[in-house]
C-alpha cells in the first residue's frame, strides 16, 4: 500500500511522559493496514495531512512532545489523532500516514507515552513498531501490551531508505562524523565504514537530522529519512545506503475498543500469556493449538521471572 503524503497542521500538540497502567491483551486485527522538544529552526514540509495544499513550516509549527501542563489544552478535532513515538521526520510518523492518510499525527516522546496518550483519551490511535526485518523484534513494545488495555487493530509493514543528510553546501569529503539512532548506523554499517565517519549513536534518525540543521554542523551528517530532510532543510548527499535492501519494519495500529473479525478478509489474532515453571510447559501450551489444526505464523519467548509467550 503507497504512503499518502499529508500536511502538518500547526495545532497539533504533541505528548510527553504520562504514568502508565496496566493489563493483558487478546486481540483480532485485519492483515493489512497500516521527541525530543522541538528547536526554533527553519523547516520545509511535503507531508499532507488531510487537505490539499502542502503547508511550509515556521519554527513554531512543528509539533513538540506534550507535557503534563499540555493536557487540559487539548482541543477535540474532528480528524483522527494518531500517536507515534519520535519527533517528525521519524520513520513512525511516515508510518501513521501510511495507516491513517488523514490523520493528524501526534508525536510522543516514548512509546510508554503513546500507549498511555490513546488509553486516556487524548489520541485516538497510536501506530507504534514492534519487529523490524533486521534489528528483530522490539520486546519493549510487547512488554507494554500487557500493561496497558488497547487492543491491536491493524499493522502496517513500512520499507525503511535511509539517506544521509547535510547541511547545504556540505560535501562528502567535508564529513567527520554521521548521527542516528543506533540501529539506523548499525544498519548502514558498510556504507559508513568505507566513508571513514565516526558514528555517534543519538536518541532518533529525525532527532539526529534535526541536531545537524539547528547546529549548522558542517563535518557531521545524519542518517535519517527523506521526509526529515524536507523538515529540516538539509540536502540528501546519498540515498538508500542501507546495507541491506529488505529492511522493513512492521507497526501496529492500537486502540481503546476491539474490532469485531469478520467473513471477508483474512485477520490475525494475537494472545499473550504467562506460564508457570515446569518440564514441558511450552510443549503443553503450543500443542493447543497443534491438536486443533491452528497455524502460528509467529511465537516470541520472553523469559524474566515468569515466561511471557506471545503467539501469532
Amino acid at each position: 500500500m503507497a504512503s499518502t503524503p499529508l500536511a502538518r497542521p500547526p495545532s497539533i500538540q504533541p505528548i510527553s511522559q504520562i504514568s502508565p497502567s496496566n493489563n493483558w491483551k487478546f486481540a483480532g486485527r485485519p492483515q493489512s493496514f497500516p521527541m525530543v522538544p522541538s528547536r526554533s529552526l527553519p523547516v520545509k514540509s511535503s507531508i499532507q495531512r488531510g487537505d490539499d495544499s502542502n503547508v511550509a513550516n515556521d519554527p513554531h509549527t512543528l509539533p513538540r512532545p506534550l507535557t503534563s501542563s499540555d493536557i487540559s489544552n487539548l482541543g477535540s478535532g474532528s480528524r483522527l489523532r494518531v500517536a507515534y513515538q519520535g519527533l517528525p521526520g521519524a520513520y513512525s510518523e511516515s508510518a501513521a500516514a501510511k495507516a491513517y492518510p488523514n490523520c493528524q499525527a501526534v508525536p510522543c516522546e516514548l512509546f510508554e507515552t503513546a500507549f498511555d496518550a490513546v488509553g486516556r483519551w487524548l489520541v485516538d490511535r497510536a501506530v507504534l513498531p514492534i519487529e523490524n526485518s533486521l534489528g528483530g523484534s522490539i520486546h519493549r513494545n510487547y512488554d507494554l501490551l500487557l500493561r496497558h488495555k488497547l487492543h491491536i487493530v491493524g499493522e502496517v509493514v513500512y520499507a525503511v531508505r535511509h539517506c544521509l543528510l547535510v547541511n547545504r553546501g556540505v560535501k562528502l569529503e567535508d564529513l567527520k562524523r554521521v548521527l542516528s539512532h543506533p540501529q539506523a548506523l548499525a544498519q548502514c554499517e558498510h556504507t559508513l565504514t568505507k566513508l571513514g565517519v565516526v558514528k555517534e549513536a543519538v536518541d532518533d534518525t529525525a532527532g539526529a537530522a534535526k541536531f545537524v540543521a539547528s547546529n549548522k554542523l558542517k563535518d557531521a551528517g545524519a542518517v535519517a529519512s527523506s521526509l526529515a530532510a524536507d523538515i529540516y532543510d538539509l540536502d540528501i548527499l546519498a540515498q538508500d545506503i542501507q546495507d541491506d535492501s529488505d529492511n522493513v519494519t512492521r507497526f501496529l495500529m492500537l486502540a481503546r475498543e476491539p474490532i469485531i473479525p469478520g467473513v471477508d478478509k483474512p485477520f490475525k489474532t494475537s494472545i499473550v500469556f504467562s506460564l508457570e515453571e515446569g518440564p514441558g510447559v511450552l510443549f503443553k501450551a503450543l500443542a493447543v493449538f497443534a491438536m486443533r489444526d491452528i497455524n502460528l505464523t509467529k511465537a516470541i519467548f520472553n523469559i524474566f521471572s515468569t515466561l511471557h509467550t506471545y503467539f501469532y
